[in-house]
């Protein structure tokens, strides 16, 4: 069941999809509404969704109502026909998105070393944490410094 985000206990488990690419304001309409229309399916659990810098697909489940493993194998499915229909990848997680100025880039992770070593990112680069695991987690963790994520490592 659809259930507002604000209304979700921060304990709710996230499920992130980063997009290969922007979505066209044209799409989101329309993206939008084919979510809402599966999480209303998902009679059992109390899900949530945000759609974040036109580039990801998030969704919130409810601890008290996880998904069973047929809900989260459709919501698999679910994603790979919207991979489908909008012509993009979201379930791809290795790569590294961060934001350059008010873009959000995302790029491979040698891809992403290059961009330190010629220093085009620095420390202080915003970059998205794809190890988040709650809404609490994606309130306070999601949007981190590189210099504090898990990519600390490659300064």
């Amino acid at each position: 069941m659809l259930v507002p985000f604000d209304s979700l206990p921060a304990e709710s488990r996230v499920y992130y999809y980063p997009s290969s690419r922007k979505l066209y304001p044209k799409e989101v309409p329309s993206l939008k509404k084919k979510v809402e229309d599966f999480c209303e399916q998902l009679s059992d659990s109390h899900i949530g969704f945000q759609i974040v810098h036109d580039r990801f697909l998030v969704f919130f489940v409810s601890d008290r109502t996880p998904l069973s493993i047929d809900q989260n194998d459709a919501l698999v499915e679910f994603v790979l026909d919207l991979e489908r229909q909008f012509e993009l990848s979201l379930l791809d997680k290795v790569n590294v998105c961060f934001k350059q100025g008010q873009f959000v880039q995302r790029k491979e992770v040698n891809e992403f070393k290059k961009l330190i070593k010629s220093r085009s990112v620095s420390g202080k680069t915003l970059v998205f944490d794809p190890l988040i695991m709650t809404k609490s987690d994606f309130l306070t963790n999601w949007e981190v410094p590189l210099s504090e994520s898990w990519l600390s490592h490659l300064l």
